[in-house]
């Protein structure tokens, strides 16, 4: 991230998430930023089916203290049934091949049922999965719900390119895998930076060897080592603060963090749906960590900079969020305000900002998180 380190993230942009059975509804007070849309998606449902088990439409407005009410998967697949916009109740079959015999929708759509998954979904219609993924506009990574409805392309049908106003975010900048016979002195050289600066930024200690396999961050726009040796398969994480952890947040706790501290409660939701999908487990291939995707450097400067007398506790999920609000606070700050400008740095670094303006990678970030922003109520 230039002079600081950024937060850096794979970004699993999609509007499915998988269901996870509940067993009966559970009452959500609306908090301040939230959206129909950002509920239904910290609780891993489709809007559709949110507001059908709320008596809502798709396009509601929620107000703030007023009560939603969580579903069960069986209540949102009733509330959808009553409401004539599924087929029926989703079939009882949790294996894939139950796609052949569930109902198709108007259009050559498919309606997901429980179990479903993309690639299931793809094979019984003898689809590839990234035709299947293209032709929704998710990656293919992502997961079905129960209650959506998934186009199905032509068997012949190739990939479309995402276009420019996809919420599909660039890969991390600056990642690159140490190799055998690589030493931080001589990556630092290539690099243009310290020694010392490069361990700071990886929370490495410069004295110790350098792992075949560790995944490193280099400042943006610094030149990867010359190396004609492959990237290792194992990868090592160095053993720094902040610490993945297989937890997840939710759209409602991304908001209070930043409410408490005058962040756009739709930013700092976007930037986290961004980098992880909300998944504090999460390391991307330039050695970031957590829902915010914050590297061992930032966390350490948020520590020391802005959080000095209560510092964050590196196993917490929350505190990675709050890490990396603060960190978003301060370049809203340094960039007067300008929201766009800290999108920017947030994802190539401040100092590289300002240097050398965007790159079009952070072009397309920046677009990626305007555009999920309006799904956070934005």
């Amino acid at each position: 991230m230039g002079n600081l380190p950024r937060a850096f993230g794979l970004a699993l942009v999609t509007g499915v998430l998988a269901a996870s059975p509940a067993v009966a509804a559970v009452p959500h007070v609306v908090q301040p930023g939230e959206s129909l849309w950002s509920i239904a998606a910290a609780n891993n449902f489709t809007t559709r089916a949110l507001a059908a088990a709320n008596g809502l439409s798709e396009n509601s407005n929620v107000v703030l203290g007023t009560t939603i009410n969580i579903p069960s998967v069986t209540e949102a697949a009733s509330a959808l049934s009553a409401a004539g916009i599924t087929p029926g109740a989703p079939a009882t079959s949790t294996s894939p091949s139950s796609a052949a015999a569930a109902p198709a929708v108007a259009g050559g759509g498919y309606a997901v049922q429980p179990g479903d998954t993309l690639s299931g979904i793809a094979a019984t219609h003898g689809v590839s999965l990234a035709s299947l993924a293209a032709a929704n506009g998710v990656s293919p990574d992502s997961f079905a719900i129960a209650g959506t409805t998934i186009r199905i392309p032509s068997a012949s049908a190739t990939p479309v390119p995402a276009s420019t106003t996809s919420s599909e975010g660039p890969p991390a900048l600056g990642g690159y895998t140490v190799r055998p016979g690589d030493t931080l002195s001589g990556i630092a050289v290539q690099a243009g930076v310290s020694m010392q600066q490069l361990a700071w930024m990886n929370g490495l200690d410069p004295s110790q060897y350098l792992l075949a396999g560790t995944v490193l961050k280099l400042p943006t726009g610094a030149p990867a080592p010359s190396t004609s040796a492959p990237a290792p398969v194992q990868t090592i994480v160095p053993a720094a603060a902040p610490t993945p952890t297989p937890e997840r947040v939710t759209s409602s706790e991304i908001s209070q963090v930043a409410a408490q501290h005058g962040v756009p409660a739709s930013l700092a939701n976007a930037i986290a749906w961004q980098e992880s999908g909300f998944n504090n487990s999460m390391v991307s291939s330039a050695n970031a960590r957590g829902v915010m995707q914050i590297m061992p450097g930032t966390w350490d400067w948020v520590n020391r900079s802005l959080t000095p007398s209560n510092p964050l506790n590196p196993n917490s999920a929350v505190d990675n969020v709050r890490g990396g609000v603060l960190y978003l606070r301060q370049l809203l700050n340094d960039f007067g305000g300008d929201q766009n400008a800290a999108i920017a740095a947030y994802y190539q670094g401040e100092g590289a900002v300002k240097s050398r303006g965007l790159y079009p990678e952070t072009e397309q970030y920046v677009n990626s998180v305007n555009a999920l922003r309006s799904r956070f109520g934005g």
